[in-house]
């Protein structure tokens, strides 16, 4: 009897253990979406994996930009809405990221890189209360479609590609 109640309780176990997940999240930018609007026929992709709330990794792709890249975040902002940079996706040298951790911007082409809370500097526009490290209060804004990535250039400061994170899929692992 021993022998047939053992397995079903290890079963069981197994059956309700928690499955680890991850989030595919992705935007595709454009100066349509930045506020205002930019005319330029420069384009983006950005794409990232949540892992289990606790690390971020992305690639963020861009070509025919108008201008020399400055820098590229994520903000938290609804779409339309300008909302105060969370998350440098990369940098440069008149541009520096605040935590040094952000990869150079390459003029076109590729980015990627690993985003965890010491990635996450503090909101500037106090009313949104977002506070440095607070990776989770980022991944939640995502998730409600309240954050955006974009790429700013010299011609173009306040960014001249934008597009709204949104989540593509959920995954169990």
């Amino acid at each position: 009897m021993r022998i047939i109640v053992l397995p079903a309780v290890i079963g069981s176990l197994l059956a309700t253990a928690p499955v680890a997940k991850a989030e595919e999240i992705g935007a595709l930018l454009t100066g349509y979406e930045e506020s205002p609007s930019v005319s330029t026929t420069a384009r983006g992709e950005f794409t990232a994996t949540i892992e289990g709330a606790k690390v971020i990794e992305y690639r963020e792709t861009y070509s025919g930009l108008q201008a020399p890249v400055t820098q590229s975040h994520i903000h938290v902002g609804q779409t339309a809405v300008n909302g105060s940079v969370v998350i440098f996706l990369c940098q440069t040298a008149a541009n520096p990221d605040p935590t040094g951790l952000a990869p150079q911007c390459p003029q076109q082409g590729t980015v990627r890189g690993t985003i965890t809370t010491a990635n996450v500097i503090a909101g500037a526009t106090a009313s949104q209360q977002l506070a440095a490290g607070d990776l989770s209060a980022v991944i939640t804004a995502i998730q409600a479609g309240a954050a955006y990535a974009n790429v700013h250039t010299t011609a173009s400061p306040a960014g001249e590609i934008r597009g709204q994170i949104r989540t593509v899929a959920k995954i169990a692992k």
